[in-house]
């Protein structure tokens, strides 16, 4: 009995010894929680895997890609944001890479992403002749806005968002102030969300930025227009996405999207079982849509959303991390 209690009490006692040391190795990891889906549910994830498979401290701390960006660059903090869509700060993101400040570490959207401006799918069929944003803008009538149905609307991001930067100045770009449009602020995500779910709903038109992958487009079907040129790299990067420091915007095509779990440099130095986890940690298309469909038809959060991930999809996670840390995940989810 002595012989059994004493190994009990020393097995007890390595296991609480792995569990500081994975503690020790990982310490206290901030991680950006973005205010869009599927990149809070994506923060969400990680801060549970990190936290119940290797002992990691984690903090998700709020974010939007422009303001943590910053934040990364000129503090050092968060220590990594899950999804950020490098598009927006494409310029000062490599000049932080090759300065030694950032990271890229994995793509976590395995399929990629896009970005354009839509319409609903009933007015494109309606309407086959627009296929470009030209093409819409020659049709105000068709996309009434809210305040003033005699103009059209172009609905933008919210604030904070590398998008409305963008979508202001392509408006500009394109000139259609001239052409009897107005720029309409959403305010936040779920108004962008809600401004397309409305049009929807009362079959009328919208004419606006949107993105995938998205639960919403599961839900409505929309259709992306063509800008109607070449992506031009020195005008996207040199003005497209300087705001009101470009000064003559032209029209040019999105650049192609691409979206990186973004670090701190010394997060691999400093915690290398945490870099080596973002970097196997992707998500297909499928996955992902489904995961964000069940969230909306649930009214779930992102750490709702993770839990329900982490229980029904160990076969997609498990690739991720160490057969010691899978089982610990799914002793602490199930």
């Amino acid at each position: 009995m002595k012989k059994l209690l004493a190994s009990t009490v020393f097995a007890a006692g390595m296991v609480a010894l792995s569990g500081a040391a994975n503690a020790a190795e990982c310490g206290t990891v901030t991680i950006a929680n973005m205010n869009w889906q599927s990149a809070e549910v994506l923060a969400a994830i990680d801060s549970i895997i990190l936290r119940e498979g290797y002992g990691c401290e984690t903090e998700i701390v709020a974010g939007d890609t422009i303001p943590t960006f910053t934040s990364m660059n000129e503090k050092g903090q968060p220590d990594f944001a899950s999804e950020m869509w490098i598009n927006a700060v494409r310029e000062p993101l490599d000049a932080a890479v090759a300065e030694g400040k950032l990271a890229l570490i994995g793509q976590p959207l395995k399929d990629g992403a896009g970005e354009s401006w839509f319409i609903p799918k009933f007015i494109a069929d309606a309407h086959p002749e627009i296929k470009t944003v030209a093409d819409a803008l020659a049709r105000p009538d068709l996309f009434p806005a809210p305040e003033d149905p005699s103009k059209g609307a172009v609905y933008n991001c919210p604030a904070g968002w590398g998008c409305q930067i963008s979508t202001g100045n392509l408006f500009r770009a394109f000139k259609a102030e001239e052409k009897g449009f107005v720029l309409v602020d959403t305010g936040s995500g779920a108004g962008l969300d809600g401004s397309i779910a409305k049009a929807n709903e009362a079959k009328q038109g919208w004419l606006g930025y949107y993105w995938y992958p998205t639960s919403l487009l599961n839900n409505y079907e929309m259709v992306p227009l063509s800008n109607g040129a070449e992506h031009d790299k020195a005008m996207w990067d040199g003005c497209i996405m300087k705001g009101a420091e470009c000064a003559d915007p032209q029209p040019t095509d999105w650049p192609k999207t691409e979206v990186y779990t973004v670090a701190v440099a010394d997060l691999a130095q400093r915690a290398p079982i945490v870099a080596e986890y973002l970097g196997k940690r992707a998500v297909s298309g499928s996955e992902i849509q489904g995961l964000m469909a069940w969230m909306t038809e649930n009214q779930a959060t992102g750490q709702d959303g993770a839990m329900h991930f982490l229980k029904t999809s160990p076969d997609v996670w498990s690739a991720w991390v160490s057969a010691e840390a899978a089982e610990k995940i799914k002793a602490a989810v199930n």
